[in-house]
């Protein structure tokens, strides 16, 4: 499918249910050229270990989440990364234009998640701070099995639940105040490119 095919797909979903999964996101060597950065990172060691809760709240809890980030910058010069933001870019005009969320700009960063680590359930959106409204994760692992676990479980309005499996080119986009989710366990390395599009934040009025 072409990118305007690719991003009428995930429109229609979230139009139709506030979450979409698209397969094959990226091209193969797209996604490649993004495992390969995340795999580079992780050993010129600039990949830190991730903290729950916001500003005074943030702490470290392993008991809670496991992951490694490396934060993105919108100018690093991997070629993968501009073209995915562009076609990120894409897909927030379009929302902004069909579902008015006062979309801004998009904070993604890189995640790695060690063999039998795990994230516990949780809203993207923080209490204090309203400016995440729209998750998006694209996942960068080959040949990925059932056996593997570490599947995104997205809790659904229905009180039911959906578990996703993090194959390389698969693209999960969701509404970040509505839906609480979680990792499972990883039973081997999990990379993959998590992000969220931002409002402004709105000063008060004095």
């Amino acid at each position: 499918m072409s990118g305007e095919e690719i991003i009428k797909s995930v429109i229609r979903q979230l139009d139709e249910r506030g979450w979409a999964q698209y397969e094959h996101f990226l091209k193969p060597a797209a996604i490649g050229e993004l495992a390969a950065a995340c795999r580079e990172g992780i050993a010129a060691q600039r990949f830190h270990r991730a903290g729950v809760g916001h500003g005074k709240t943030w702490q470290k809890r392993e008991d809670i989440r496991g992951d490694l980030v490396c934060w993105m910058d919108e100018d690093d010069e991997i070629p993968a990364w501009q073209f995915y933001l562009e076609r990120l870019e894409k897909l927030r005009r379009i929302v902004n234009h069909v579902f008015f969320l006062g979309l801004h700009d998009f904070e993604g960063h890189l995640a790695v998640y060690p063999p039998g680590s795990f994230y516990r359930r949780h809203l993207d959106q923080f209490a204090d701070a309203p400016e995440r409204r729209l998750t998006a994760i694209l996942y960068l692992n080959d040949n990925w099995t059932l056996d593997d676990g570490g599947q995104l479980r997205l809790y659904l309005d229905d009180g039911g639940s959906l578990d996703i499996y993090p194959q390389a080119g698969r693209f999960v986009t969701f509404l970040s105040d509505r839906f609480e989710h979680e990792v499972l366990p990883a039973r081997r390395e999990r990379l993959a490119l998590t992000g969220w599009f931002r409002r402004r934040t709105l000063l008060p009025a004095w």
